[in-house]
Protein backbone atom coordinates (compact mmCIF):
# COMPACT_ATOMS: atom_id res chain seq x y z
CA UNK A 1 0.00 0.00 0.00
CA UNK A 2 2.80 2.42 0.98
CA UNK A 3 4.71 1.75 -2.26
CA UNK A 4 1.60 2.40 -4.33
CA UNK A 5 1.03 5.78 -2.69
CA UNK A 6 4.69 6.74 -3.16
CA UNK A 7 4.65 5.66 -6.81
CA UNK A 8 1.44 7.52 -7.60
CA UNK A 9 2.76 10.68 -5.96
CA UNK A 10 5.99 10.38 -7.95
CA UNK A 11 4.05 9.98 -11.20
CA UNK A 12 1.82 12.93 -10.29
CA UNK A 13 4.85 15.17 -9.65
CA UNK A 14 6.52 13.97 -12.86
CA UNK A 15 3.41 14.74 -14.92
CA UNK A 16 3.14 18.17 -13.31
CA UNK A 17 6.77 18.84 -14.23
CA UNK A 18 6.12 17.80 -17.84
CA UNK A 19 2.95 19.91 -18.11
CA UNK A 20 4.70 22.93 -16.61
CA UNK A 21 7.66 22.52 -18.99
CA UNK A 22 5.39 22.22 -22.02
CA UNK A 23 3.50 25.33 -20.92
CA UNK A 24 6.63 27.49 -20.56
CA UNK A 25 8.16 26.18 -23.79
CA UNK A 26 4.93 27.04 -25.62
CA UNK A 27 4.93 30.53 -24.12
CA UNK A 28 8.58 31.02 -25.12
CA UNK A 29 7.85 29.84 -28.67
CA UNK A 30 4.92 32.25 -28.95
CA UNK A 31 7.10 35.14 -27.75
CA UNK A 32 10.12 34.29 -29.91
CA UNK A 33 8.60 33.00 -33.13
CA UNK A 34 10.80 32.10 -36.09
CA UNK A 35 10.87 34.76 -38.78
CA UNK A 36 10.12 37.66 -36.45
CA UNK A 37 12.28 40.75 -36.92
CA UNK A 38 13.17 42.43 -33.66
CA UNK A 39 13.17 46.21 -33.46
CA UNK A 40 16.43 48.09 -33.19
CA UNK A 41 17.51 47.61 -29.58
CA UNK A 42 19.13 51.03 -29.33
CA UNK A 43 15.99 52.79 -30.58
CA UNK A 44 13.80 50.86 -28.15
CA UNK A 45 16.23 51.65 -25.32
CA UNK A 46 16.21 55.37 -26.17
CA UNK A 47 12.41 55.39 -26.31
CA UNK A 48 12.17 53.63 -22.93
CA UNK A 49 14.65 56.06 -21.36
CA UNK A 50 12.73 59.07 -22.70
CA UNK A 51 9.43 57.71 -21.39
CA UNK A 52 11.00 57.00 -17.99
CA UNK A 53 12.50 60.48 -17.77
CA UNK A 54 9.14 62.02 -18.63
CA UNK A 55 7.35 60.04 -15.91
CA UNK A 56 9.98 60.98 -13.33
CA UNK A 57 9.86 64.65 -14.35
CA UNK A 58 6.07 64.67 -13.99
CA UNK A 59 6.32 63.11 -10.53
CA UNK A 60 8.91 65.68 -9.44
CA UNK A 61 6.78 68.57 -10.71
CA UNK A 62 3.77 67.22 -8.80
CA UNK A 63 5.55 67.65 -5.45
CA UNK A 64 4.26 70.68 -3.53
CA UNK A 65 7.17 72.63 -2.02
CA UNK A 66 6.97 74.96 0.97
CA UNK A 67 10.67 75.39 1.71
CA UNK A 68 13.74 76.59 -0.13
CA UNK A 69 15.40 73.20 0.40
CA UNK A 70 12.55 71.41 -1.39
CA UNK A 71 12.69 73.83 -4.34
CA UNK A 72 16.45 73.34 -4.57
CA UNK A 73 16.04 69.58 -4.52
CA UNK A 74 13.50 69.75 -7.32
CA UNK A 75 15.86 71.95 -9.37
CA UNK A 76 18.76 69.54 -8.87
CA UNK A 77 16.60 66.56 -9.82
CA UNK A 78 15.32 68.36 -12.94
CA UNK A 79 18.89 69.25 -13.95
CA UNK A 80 20.00 65.65 -13.46
CA UNK A 81 17.26 64.45 -15.80
CA UNK A 82 18.46 66.67 -18.65
CA UNK A 83 20.46 64.57 -21.09
CA UNK A 84 23.69 66.17 -22.19
CA UNK A 85 24.80 65.87 -25.83
CA UNK A 86 28.01 63.96 -26.55
CA UNK A 87 31.06 66.19 -26.29
CA UNK A 88 33.20 64.66 -29.02
CA UNK A 89 34.17 61.39 -30.56
CA UNK A 90 34.57 58.49 -28.20
CA UNK A 91 37.88 56.91 -27.36
CA UNK A 92 37.05 53.82 -29.41
CA UNK A 93 36.37 55.84 -32.55
CA UNK A 94 39.45 58.06 -32.32
CA UNK A 95 42.56 56.97 -34.25
CA UNK A 96 45.72 55.92 -32.45
CA UNK A 97 48.49 58.51 -32.15
CA UNK A 98 51.26 56.95 -34.19
CA UNK A 99 52.20 53.41 -35.06
CA UNK A 100 52.67 50.75 -32.45
CA UNK A 101 56.28 49.81 -31.64
CA UNK A 102 57.64 46.91 -33.67
CA UNK A 103 60.55 44.80 -32.40
CA UNK A 104 63.80 44.81 -34.35
CA UNK A 105 64.35 41.97 -36.81
CA UNK A 106 66.23 38.98 -35.59
CA UNK A 107 69.93 38.92 -36.56
CA UNK A 108 71.03 36.39 -39.17
CA UNK A 109 73.51 34.74 -36.79
CA UNK A 110 70.69 33.85 -34.39
CA UNK A 111 69.38 31.30 -36.85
Amino acid sequence: MQATIGLSRFLEEAMFLVVRSVFWLTVAYMVIKPGVDFADAQAVSAQAMAAGQQVIAEQIQAIECDSFQCVGGKAIAAAALQSSPPVGISMHESPTHGPAPVPRPRPDRAG
